[in-house]
């Protein structure tokens, strides 16, 4: 799970958030996320553990302070680094969901995104598109598509749903395809 260190400026971005988590205790899937305990990645960890879910943190130990790291998780690993924390929630993760936030959660959403496109992983990608947080995103996405920068089989790749529910169902049935490089070295 990505998400924001902050709740954002919209009550739905933290229902949602809680939603999720209740839905992934439910369903007994346990939650990988960064390891805070604050903002929507606190939101989604308290509702996990509150339903009696499991939650595996992962953080930086210098960001151990600065995102207050939740000491009451299930499992709380303080690596040395991003990329450590990056390389451990990949490992760990069967999945991969982002929720609004800011820049981390774009970078690590793009970066797993990116290991999938290469194949260095066969996890379903999704986004929960809270509100049409991410639909500037998407339209970039379409945009690449259309200027071809993104091969159409990758952009369909990333699931995206407005409700948990649907976005977990429709990650439960999804495949990440193998795709070779498709353009000519002439841009063709």
């Amino acid at each position: 799970m990505f998400c924001g260190s902050n709740s954002g400026s919209r009550a739905a971005y933290t229902k949602a958030a809680e939603e999720l988590g209740q839905l992934l205790a439910r369903k007994k899937l346990a939650l990988v996320y960064g390891g805070g305990r604050i903002g929507l990645m606190g939101s989604i960890a308290d509702t996990v553990l509150k339903e009696g879910g499991e939650v595996i943190g992962v953080i930086p130990e210098s960001l151990v302070r600065r995102e207050v790291a939740h000491t009451g998780l299930s499992d709380l690993r303080v690596v040395q680094t991003m990329h450590e924390r990056k390389a451990q929630m990949a490992e760990l993760a069967n999945a991969f969901i982002a929720l609004p936030g800011g820049f981390g959660t774009l970078d690590e959403f793009c970066e797993i995104l990116t290991w999938a496109q290469l194949g260095l992983h066969g996890k379903p990608c999704g986004l929960l598109n809270v509100e049409g947080y991410f639909d500037p995103l998407l339209a970039l996405l379409d945009r690449a598509v259309e200027d071809r920068f993104l091969h159409p089989t990758h952009r369909a790749m990333l699931i995206t749903a407005d409700d948990p529910e649907i976005l977990l169902e429709q990650m439960s049935s999804s495949r990440v395809p193998e795709v070779q490089k498709w353009l000519n070295r002439d841009g063709t």
